[in-house]
């Protein structure tokens, strides 16, 4: 057991199929060698969210795919994103011990899901990236969708009428989405964006931030949030629903366009907005125009001092943003709002 001194190692000993994924900001693969390169610290943690990487581990015997287990790992950053190695150790101790020694399950392809038990760096999922997670982790191992997809599917292609949603899953909408490649899926969805209800589409919306939608689905999406911002009559949670679905679009001029019109309007200075913009959009605030008038609402907002200092903090540990943010916080045409809630942050003296 002391001769495995990597969890990918650990993972591969054992014999199973794994892949890796990120849970913090939005639900979203990455690849095996990437995480070695990260816990060898060979590269930061490219999705940082609130100084943690958020990780999820899906591991299934490729002879029995009924044998599989999900670990939800928090792991503690250091201050250049960099996975802190005394953390990657204790967690691959804690493991080997509770597995009761992994090498036993040798080339069985089964890791014990209780490998996890009473260990400090695990996590449980909200139900909404659970969903998605599921979603994705049964399509990773060409399992069957959940119960609640052909309904889904059903309903978005308007076989049983829009108005009839109260009936619908998330799990079946996340099935729906994450399946958005396959057959007529991407099509159903795109066709159904103009004529929903506003509570499917909010749905809708949190599941399309972890895919990558293709082009005419994503069209479909930036009409109705055009047509929405001019109308001006949504409330907060239908905005914040929009920017996420917007928000893992590909990075054109457009998405760009809309994600300034929605930090420049009113709703903007409401806490779960400004959120969806800080955690789903941080890409678009690398942009300096986008990003001073982000910071502008965020001093003015109605998340206050304490919500602005969170924010930013979170923001700030982001090594693209940090040089950027800090730029635009010297800035001598900044607001007297903008001065005062730095200096509540960083002190009266910052400069």
């Amino acid at each position: 057991m002391s001769e495995i001194s990597s969890l990918t190692e650990l993972l591969r000993q054992s014999g199973g199929q794994f892949r890796f994924f990120d849970m913090g900001r939005r639900v979203q693969k990455f690849s095996i060698e990437q995480f070695e390169k990260i816990e060898n610290q060979q590269t930061p943690y490219p999705y940082p969210y609130l100084q943690h990487a958020w990780v999820a581990l899906m591991v299934w015997n490729p002879k029995d795919k009924q044998q599989g287990a999900a670990w939800f790992l928090k792991l503690p950053l250091d201050e250049q994103g960099f996975l802190i190695q005394a953390v990657r150790d204790d967690l691959l101790s804690r493991l080997l011990k509770n597995a009761g020694g992994v090498m036993q399950h040798e080339k069985s392809g089964e890791v014990p899901e209780d490998a996890l038990k009473d260990n400090p760096f695990s996590f449980k999922p909200d139900q909404e990236k659970m969903a998605i997670f599921h979603a994705y982790s049964t399509l990773t191992s060409s399992e069957p969708a959940s119960q609640y997809f052909e309904h889904a599917q059903q309903y978005f292609s308007g076989q049983i009428g829009f108005d009839d949603w109260q009936s619908l899953g998330f799990q079946g909408i996340a099935d729906l989405v994450v399946r958005h490649q396959n057959g007529h899926n991407s099509k159903i969805l795109t066709k159904s964006i103009p004529l929903l209800p506003d509570v499917p589409f909010e749905v809708l919306c949190t599941c399309l931030e972890s895919i990558e939608p293709d082009h005419k689905l994503y069209e479909a999406l930036c009409l109705r949030a055009e047509q929405t911002l001019v109308k001006g009559t949504a409330n907060a949670n239908h905005i914040a629903a929009l920017t996420r679905g917007l928000s893992n679009g590909p990075n054109s001029a457009r998405k760009m366009e809309l994600i300034k019109q929605i930090v420049t309007s009113k709703y903007a200075l409401e806490p779960e907005v400004i959120i969806a913009v800080a955690t789903r959009c941080h890409e678009c605030l690398q942009d300096p125009a986008i990003l001073a008038i982000f910071l502008e609402k965020l001093a003015i907002g109605k998340g206050g001092q304490n919500g602005f200092s969170r924010i930013l903090s979170d923001l700030m540990f982001m090594p693209a943003l940090r040089a950027l943010i800090l730029m635009q916080f010297r800035n001598e045409d900044r607001s007297p709002e903008l001065t005062n809630a730095i200096g509540e942050m960083f002190g009266t003296n910052f400069s």
